[in-house]
Protein backbone atom coordinates (compact mmCIF):
# COMPACT_ATOMS: atom_id res chain seq x y z
CA UNK A 1 0.00 0.00 0.00
CA UNK A 2 1.41 3.39 -0.93
CA UNK A 3 1.83 6.21 1.52
CA UNK A 4 -0.91 8.24 -0.17
CA UNK A 5 -3.45 5.37 0.06
CA UNK A 6 -2.50 4.72 3.69
CA UNK A 7 -3.07 8.38 4.55
CA UNK A 8 -6.46 8.36 2.83
CA UNK A 9 -7.62 5.25 4.73
CA UNK A 10 -6.52 6.75 8.06
CA UNK A 11 -8.38 9.98 7.28
CA UNK A 12 -11.63 8.09 6.57
CA UNK A 13 -11.24 6.01 9.74
CA UNK A 14 -10.76 9.13 11.84
CA UNK A 15 -13.87 10.79 10.41
CA UNK A 16 -16.12 7.73 10.73
CA UNK A 17 -17.09 8.12 14.46
CA UNK A 18 -18.11 11.73 13.91
CA UNK A 19 -20.20 10.77 10.89
CA UNK A 20 -21.93 7.98 12.81
CA UNK A 21 -22.61 10.30 15.77
CA UNK A 22 -24.16 12.86 13.46
CA UNK A 23 -26.44 10.22 11.95
CA UNK A 24 -27.46 8.93 15.38
CA UNK A 25 -28.48 12.41 16.56
CA UNK A 26 -30.82 12.89 13.61
CA UNK A 27 -34.28 14.55 13.87
CA UNK A 28 -34.77 17.82 15.72
CA UNK A 29 -33.26 16.91 19.09
CA UNK A 30 -29.58 16.07 19.70
CA UNK A 31 -28.52 13.08 21.74
CA UNK A 32 -27.23 15.34 24.52
CA UNK A 33 -30.52 17.25 24.62
CA UNK A 34 -32.41 13.97 24.94
CA UNK A 35 -30.13 12.95 27.79
CA UNK A 36 -30.71 16.28 29.52
CA UNK A 37 -34.46 15.97 29.16
CA UNK A 38 -34.37 12.48 30.66
CA UNK A 39 -32.22 13.69 33.54
CA UNK A 40 -34.59 16.51 34.50
CA UNK A 41 -38.17 15.19 34.40
CA UNK A 42 -40.92 17.69 35.21
CA UNK A 43 -44.00 16.57 37.09
CA UNK A 44 -46.95 18.35 38.59
CA UNK A 45 -49.69 17.23 40.94
CA UNK A 46 -52.52 15.17 39.53
CA UNK A 47 -55.71 16.98 38.68
CA UNK A 48 -57.57 14.52 40.90
CA UNK A 49 -56.93 15.83 44.39
CA UNK A 50 -58.45 12.74 45.98
CA UNK A 51 -55.74 10.55 44.45
CA UNK A 52 -52.89 11.33 46.79
CA UNK A 53 -49.42 10.75 45.36
CA UNK A 54 -50.35 10.78 41.65
CA UNK A 55 -48.50 13.01 39.17
CA UNK A 56 -48.92 14.16 35.60
CA UNK A 57 -46.72 16.09 33.16
CA UNK A 58 -46.68 19.83 33.68
CA UNK A 59 -48.05 22.11 30.99
CA UNK A 60 -45.35 24.64 30.14
CA UNK A 61 -46.10 28.18 29.13
CA UNK A 62 -43.90 29.87 26.54
CA UNK A 63 -41.82 31.60 29.21
CA UNK A 64 -41.10 28.40 31.11
CA UNK A 65 -38.13 27.52 28.91
CA UNK A 66 -36.43 30.89 29.42
CA UNK A 67 -33.87 31.28 32.19
CA UNK A 68 -34.78 33.48 35.13
CA UNK A 69 -32.96 36.81 35.13
CA UNK A 70 -31.22 37.58 38.40
CA UNK A 71 -31.23 39.84 40.25
CA UNK A 72 -34.26 41.95 39.33
CA UNK A 73 -34.62 45.65 40.04
CA UNK A 74 -37.30 46.53 42.62
CA UNK A 75 -40.65 47.30 41.05
CA UNK A 76 -42.77 50.30 41.98
CA UNK A 77 -45.17 49.82 44.88
CA UNK A 78 -48.37 51.93 44.69
CA UNK A 79 -48.60 54.92 47.01
CA UNK A 80 -50.16 54.11 50.37
CA UNK A 81 -49.43 50.39 50.06
CA UNK A 82 -46.98 48.50 52.27
CA UNK A 83 -45.67 45.52 50.32
CA UNK A 84 -43.36 42.64 51.05
CA UNK A 85 -42.54 40.33 48.18
CA UNK A 86 -40.20 37.53 47.19
CA UNK A 87 -39.70 35.66 43.92
CA UNK A 88 -37.67 32.44 44.04
CA UNK A 89 -36.21 30.40 41.19
CA UNK A 90 -37.58 26.90 41.82
CA UNK A 91 -34.57 25.16 40.26
CA UNK A 92 -31.78 26.97 42.06
CA UNK A 93 -33.62 28.07 45.19
CA UNK A 94 -32.21 31.57 44.74
CA UNK A 95 -34.31 34.64 45.48
CA UNK A 96 -34.35 36.64 42.24
CA UNK A 97 -36.51 39.55 43.44
CA UNK A 98 -37.39 40.81 46.88
CA UNK A 99 -38.56 43.82 48.84
CA UNK A 100 -39.19 43.88 52.60
CA UNK A 101 -39.26 40.09 52.36
CA UNK A 102 -38.95 39.74 56.15
CA UNK A 103 -41.65 42.29 57.02
CA UNK A 104 -44.49 40.67 58.96
CA UNK A 105 -48.11 40.75 57.82
CA UNK A 106 -51.19 39.06 59.16
CA UNK A 107 -51.75 35.99 57.05
CA UNK A 108 -55.49 36.09 56.33
CA UNK A 109 -56.20 32.89 54.37
CA UNK A 110 -52.61 32.20 53.31
CA UNK A 111 -52.20 30.26 56.58
CA UNK A 112 -54.54 27.62 55.17
CA UNK A 113 -51.54 26.13 53.36
CA UNK A 114 -49.96 25.44 56.76
CA UNK A 115 -53.22 24.07 58.16
CA UNK A 116 -53.55 21.59 55.28
CA UNK A 117 -49.87 20.58 55.26
CA UNK A 118 -49.86 20.03 59.01
CA UNK A 119 -52.99 17.86 58.80
CA UNK A 120 -51.54 15.68 56.03
CA UNK A 121 -48.23 15.20 57.82
CA UNK A 122 -49.99 14.10 61.01
CA UNK A 123 -52.45 11.74 59.30
CA UNK A 124 -51.32 8.75 57.28
CA UNK A 125 -53.30 6.60 54.88
CA UNK A 126 -56.56 7.38 53.18
CA UNK A 127 -58.10 10.74 53.98
CA UNK A 128 -61.56 10.23 55.55
CA UNK A 129 -64.42 11.63 53.50
CA UNK A 130 -65.40 14.06 56.27
CA UNK A 131 -61.88 15.50 56.29
CA UNK A 132 -61.69 15.63 52.51
CA UNK A 133 -64.88 17.69 52.66
CA UNK A 134 -62.95 20.24 54.73
CA UNK A 135 -59.52 20.18 53.07
CA UNK A 136 -60.65 20.49 49.46
CA UNK A 137 -62.92 23.56 49.79
CA UNK A 138 -60.45 25.19 52.18
CA UNK A 139 -57.66 25.02 49.58
CA UNK A 140 -59.69 25.60 46.42
CA UNK A 141 -62.35 28.03 47.62
CA UNK A 142 -60.65 29.38 50.76
CA UNK A 143 -63.52 28.11 52.94
CA UNK A 144 -63.29 29.80 56.34
CA UNK A 145 -65.58 27.40 58.21
CA UNK A 146 -63.49 24.45 57.03
CA UNK A 147 -60.31 26.22 58.14
CA UNK A 148 -61.80 26.92 61.57
CA UNK A 149 -62.76 23.27 62.06
CA UNK A 150 -59.28 22.00 61.10
CA UNK A 151 -57.60 24.78 63.12
CA UNK A 152 -59.38 23.74 66.30
CA UNK A 153 -58.75 20.03 65.77
CA UNK A 154 -55.06 20.66 65.09
CA UNK A 155 -54.45 22.59 68.30
CA UNK A 156 -54.83 26.13 66.87
CA UNK A 157 -51.49 27.92 67.28
CA UNK A 158 -49.67 24.59 67.68
CA UNK A 159 -50.21 24.08 63.95
CA UNK A 160 -48.13 27.15 63.23
CA UNK A 161 -45.45 26.23 65.77
CA UNK A 162 -45.09 22.71 64.36
CA UNK A 163 -44.79 23.91 60.78
CA UNK A 164 -42.38 26.71 61.69
CA UNK A 165 -40.06 24.19 63.38
CA UNK A 166 -40.31 21.68 60.55
CA UNK A 167 -39.73 24.14 57.69
CA UNK A 168 -37.46 26.61 59.49
CA UNK A 169 -39.72 29.66 59.40
CA UNK A 170 -38.35 32.61 61.34
CA UNK A 171 -41.04 35.29 61.03
CA UNK A 172 -44.11 33.05 61.21
CA UNK A 173 -45.92 32.99 64.57
CA UNK A 174 -49.36 32.05 65.95
CA UNK A 175 -52.09 34.65 66.47
CA UNK A 176 -51.92 36.88 69.57
CA UNK A 177 -52.68 35.09 72.84
CA UNK A 178 -55.91 37.08 73.17
CA UNK A 179 -57.15 35.79 69.81
CA UNK A 180 -56.16 32.08 69.66
CA UNK A 181 -59.05 31.12 67.40
CA UNK A 182 -58.28 33.77 64.79
CA UNK A 183 -56.12 31.75 62.39
CA UNK A 184 -56.08 34.72 59.98
CA UNK A 185 -54.04 36.68 62.53
CA UNK A 186 -51.07 34.35 62.13
CA UNK A 187 -47.93 36.41 61.42
CA UNK A 188 -46.14 35.63 58.15
CA UNK A 189 -43.53 37.14 55.84
CA UNK A 190 -42.94 36.84 52.11
CA UNK A 191 -39.64 35.06 52.74
CA UNK A 192 -41.29 32.50 55.01
CA UNK A 193 -44.17 31.74 52.64
CA UNK A 194 -41.68 31.29 49.80
CA UNK A 195 -39.96 28.72 52.05
CA UNK A 196 -43.31 26.97 52.56
CA UNK A 197 -43.76 26.53 48.81
CA UNK A 198 -40.18 25.38 48.40
CA UNK A 199 -40.74 22.87 51.19
CA UNK A 200 -43.78 21.50 49.37
CA UNK A 201 -41.90 21.27 46.08
CA UNK A 202 -38.62 19.84 47.36
CA UNK A 203 -38.91 18.32 50.82
CA UNK A 204 -42.47 17.28 51.59
CA UNK A 205 -43.58 13.71 50.99
CA UNK A 206 -45.07 13.26 47.49
CA UNK A 207 -48.52 12.50 48.92
CA UNK A 208 -48.48 15.84 50.79
CA UNK A 209 -47.02 17.85 47.91
CA UNK A 210 -49.38 16.41 45.33
CA UNK A 211 -52.52 16.86 47.40
CA UNK A 212 -51.86 20.47 48.37
CA UNK A 213 -50.61 21.68 44.98
CA UNK A 214 -53.27 19.77 43.02
CA UNK A 215 -55.95 21.63 44.95
CA UNK A 216 -54.20 24.99 44.63
CA UNK A 217 -54.03 24.45 40.87
CA UNK A 218 -57.81 24.05 40.94
CA UNK A 219 -58.49 27.22 42.91
CA UNK A 220 -61.93 28.53 42.03
CA UNK A 221 -62.42 32.09 40.85
CA UNK A 222 -65.16 32.68 43.39
CA UNK A 223 -64.21 31.95 46.99
CA UNK A 224 -66.69 30.48 49.43
CA UNK A 225 -67.24 33.88 51.04
CA UNK A 226 -68.28 35.38 47.71
CA UNK A 227 -65.12 37.32 46.91
CA UNK A 228 -63.37 37.02 43.56
CA UNK A 229 -59.98 35.51 44.37
CA UNK A 230 -58.55 35.80 40.87
CA UNK A 231 -56.46 38.90 41.57
CA UNK A 232 -52.69 39.13 41.53
CA UNK A 233 -51.06 36.00 40.07
CA UNK A 234 -54.14 34.53 38.32
CA UNK A 235 -54.72 37.70 36.31
CA UNK A 236 -51.11 38.81 36.01
CA UNK A 237 -49.21 35.79 34.70
CA UNK A 238 -49.83 32.93 32.24
CA UNK A 239 -50.93 29.49 33.36
CA UNK A 240 -50.12 27.04 34.77
CA UNK A 241 -50.08 28.24 38.35
CA UNK A 242 -51.09 27.02 41.80
CA UNK A 243 -52.30 29.78 44.12
CA UNK A 244 -53.33 30.58 47.66
CA UNK A 245 -54.74 34.05 48.16
CA UNK A 246 -55.56 36.02 51.27
CA UNK A 247 -57.74 39.02 52.09
CA UNK A 248 -59.08 40.63 55.23
CA UNK A 249 -60.64 43.93 56.25
CA UNK A 250 -63.13 44.38 53.38
CA UNK A 251 -66.30 43.59 55.27
CA UNK A 252 -68.77 40.77 54.79
CA UNK A 253 -70.15 41.67 51.35
CA UNK A 254 -67.94 41.57 48.23
CA UNK A 255 -68.36 44.25 45.55
CA UNK A 256 -69.46 41.61 43.04
CA UNK A 257 -71.09 38.65 44.70
CA UNK A 258 -70.08 35.36 43.11
CA UNK A 259 -71.86 33.08 45.57
CA UNK A 260 -73.82 33.36 48.76
CA UNK A 261 -71.33 34.80 51.23
CA UNK A 262 -71.01 34.66 54.97
CA UNK A 263 -67.96 36.44 56.39
CA UNK A 264 -66.99 38.58 59.33
CA UNK A 265 -64.42 41.37 59.35
CA UNK A 266 -62.40 41.85 62.53
CA UNK A 267 -60.28 44.90 63.42
CA UNK A 268 -58.06 45.00 66.49
CA UNK A 269 -55.29 47.42 65.48
CA UNK A 270 -51.57 46.75 65.62
CA UNK A 271 -50.11 44.04 67.84
CA UNK A 272 -46.43 43.40 68.53
CA UNK A 273 -45.23 39.80 68.23
CA UNK A 274 -41.64 39.10 69.31
CA UNK A 275 -40.70 42.76 68.81
CA UNK A 276 -41.93 42.92 65.21
CA UNK A 277 -45.24 44.82 64.85
CA UNK A 278 -48.04 43.22 62.84
CA UNK A 279 -50.81 45.54 61.64
CA UNK A 280 -54.24 44.03 62.22
CA UNK A 281 -56.13 47.19 61.34
CA UNK A 282 -55.52 48.06 57.70
CA UNK A 283 -56.94 45.79 54.98
CA UNK A 284 -54.59 43.12 53.63
CA UNK A 285 -54.54 41.50 50.21
CA UNK A 286 -52.06 38.74 49.39
CA UNK A 287 -51.31 36.69 46.29
CA UNK A 288 -49.00 33.68 46.56
CA UNK A 289 -48.20 30.61 44.51
CA UNK A 290 -46.08 28.59 42.13
CA UNK A 291 -45.89 29.73 38.49
CA UNK A 292 -45.29 26.91 36.02
CA UNK A 293 -42.26 24.90 37.10
CA UNK A 294 -40.01 27.96 37.34
CA UNK A 295 -41.02 30.48 39.97
CA UNK A 296 -42.40 30.87 43.46
CA UNK A 297 -44.05 34.28 43.88
CA UNK A 298 -45.26 35.75 47.16
CA UNK A 299 -46.74 39.26 47.30
CA UNK A 300 -48.09 40.41 50.67
CA UNK A 301 -49.69 43.85 51.02
CA UNK A 302 -51.22 46.20 53.52
CA UNK A 303 -53.66 48.44 51.69
CA UNK A 304 -54.66 52.02 52.62
CA UNK A 305 -57.27 52.32 55.36
CA UNK A 306 -60.74 52.31 53.84
CA UNK A 307 -59.52 50.92 50.49
CA UNK A 308 -62.08 49.07 48.42
CA UNK A 309 -61.54 45.44 47.50
CA UNK A 310 -61.73 46.27 43.79
CA UNK A 311 -59.07 48.98 43.99
CA UNK A 312 -56.84 46.81 46.15
CA UNK A 313 -57.16 43.89 43.73
CA UNK A 314 -56.17 46.12 40.82
CA UNK A 315 -53.10 47.36 42.68
CA UNK A 316 -51.97 43.86 43.65
CA UNK A 317 -52.53 42.55 40.12
CA UNK A 318 -50.40 45.31 38.61
CA UNK A 319 -47.70 44.75 41.21
CA UNK A 320 -47.65 41.02 40.49
CA UNK A 321 -47.54 41.66 36.74
CA UNK A 322 -44.67 44.14 37.02
CA UNK A 323 -42.80 41.77 39.28
CA UNK A 324 -43.28 38.85 36.90
CA UNK A 325 -42.08 40.87 33.91
CA UNK A 326 -39.00 41.96 35.86
CA UNK A 327 -37.80 38.36 36.17
CA UNK A 328 -39.48 36.45 33.31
Amino acid sequence: MTRSRTAAVLAVAAALPALLTGCAAGGDVTGSARAASRATPVTRPSGDAATVGASEPATRDASAARPVRSPAKPVRVPAGVTAGYAVVDVTTGKTVAQRQAHHRFRSASVVKILIATDYLERHRGTIPARDMALLTPMLRGSDDDAATALWRRGGQGEIVRRMARRIGLTETAPPPAAKPGFWGYTAISAADIALVYRYLLRRAEPRVRDFVLANLRKASQCARDGFDQFFGIPRAVPRPWAIKQGWSGYGAVPPVRCTRAKATSYRIGAVTISGNPVDFGRPVLHTTGVIGDRLIMVVLTLQPSGASFTQSAQRVTKLARDLYLSVA
